[in-house]
């Protein structure tokens, strides 16, 4: 393993071409370090290099963030792809703007509350113990809400983005590759970041939802692409529009039934039963109204009847009276039945 030192750094071909200059002169000078893909597993004392603006460690073995105290006008770290599993050691470089911690072992977002001026975070694909999921120190997330413009989270087994909602200066989300499944939640989300211009949520359960690009090109108003695919102002338009018509209506249709205008199937006529010989069909709901016979299937309505008498004059026969009379004959049926 490789420790990086100042030896080190005078060792690079770099200082070689610079004979002219002393190491501590080039030290001081230094702007730019580049150290990636070097093996190295720890940062000595480089106090010197304190006018450090750039640094690139990425593709090494790095545990554990140190000795960086002094790089007050650092603006760029890159230290993607080391064996880092917790984020700390960083409140001194309040200038910095940009920083990459992909491809680490990193479970807690935290320690971010005194970088006041980062503009970006990349933290994807962190390697997770199986089951869990990256999660967010609200102070850190607090800390970070007015100066966070680019977020970076693909592929870290996240199922709810409720914690960011207050990072309303984002134009740029990158959370592809997760678990979101929630259409409500992510536009009660996003309809806080109103400067979000880029967004991909690829690999996502939530993009199998219905309309889930239509309803995040609604709620998203400035939004110019999404998973890699560019929205036209045309398109966007056309579903605000839409949205609205939509809203306008529902909203009538509750004013309606608020004035009694609209009867729902929840009335006097709900009590209809067997003994009521028409009903009313509300299969429709709101539509129009069905005349429905209804009761049991085998019921049958008795009327009275007309008949004529000896002389030929007509009598009525109330319904009644052969009901009675059917009542006798099944009595007289049974009583011979039985015996």
């Amino acid at each position: 393993m490789v420790r990086l030192t100042v030896d080190l750094i005078a060792k690079s071909s770099n200082h070689k071409n610079r004979k002219n200059c002393s190491l501590p002169q080039y030290l001081k000078k230094l702007t730019h370090l580049n150290f990636s893909n070097k093996s190295i597993d720890d940062i000595d004392d480089l106090s010197m290099c304190r006018n450090l603006t750039v640094l690139y460690l990425y593709d090494n073995q790095l545990t554990h963030i140190s000795n960086l105290d002094f790089a007050s006008n650092l603006t760029h770290l890159y230290l993607q792809n080391n064996n880092i599993t917790h984020i700390e050691n960083l409140s001194s470089l309040q200038r910095l703007s940009k920083l990459f911690l992909g491809g680490n072992s990193i479970t807690v977002v935290e320690g971010l509350e005194q970088l006041s001026e980062l503009k970006e975070l990349h933290i994807e694909g962190q390697r997770l113990p199986r089951g869990e999921k990256l999660i967010f120190d609200p102070r850190t997330v607090f800390a970070l809400s007015g100066s966070l413009c680019v977020l970076n989270i693909n592929n870290n087994n996240i199922d709810e983005v409720h914690d960011l909602a207050v990072l309303n200066n984002l134009t740029h989300f990158y959370a592809a590759d997760n678990q979101l499944q929630y259409m409500q939640e992510l536009e009660t989300v996003f309809s806080k970041w109103p400067q979000l211009h880029r967004m991909d949520l690829r690999g996502n359960p939530v993009c199998h939802k219905p309309k889930y690009r239509d309803r995040l090109i609604t709620v998203c108003g400035k939004l110019e692409d999404l998973d890699g695919k560019e929205i036209n102002e045309l398109s966007r338009q056309f579903l605000i529009n839409w949205k609205a018509s939509k809203e306008a209506k529902k909203k009538a249709r509750n004013e309606r039934f608020i004035a009694g205008e609209i009867t729902y199937p929840f009335s006097a006529d709900f009590l209809l039963g067997p003994q009521y010989p028409f009903a009313q069909n509300y299969a429709g709901f709101l539509g129009k109204r069905k005349p429905l016979e209804s009761g049991r299937p085998s019921m049958k309505m008795r009327s009275d009847s007309v008949r004529t008498d000896c002389r030929g004059a007509r009598v009525m026969i109330p319904a009644s009276a052969h009901l009675a009379t059917e009542m006798q004959e099944s009595s007289k049926i049974q009583s011979q039945m039985a015996l």
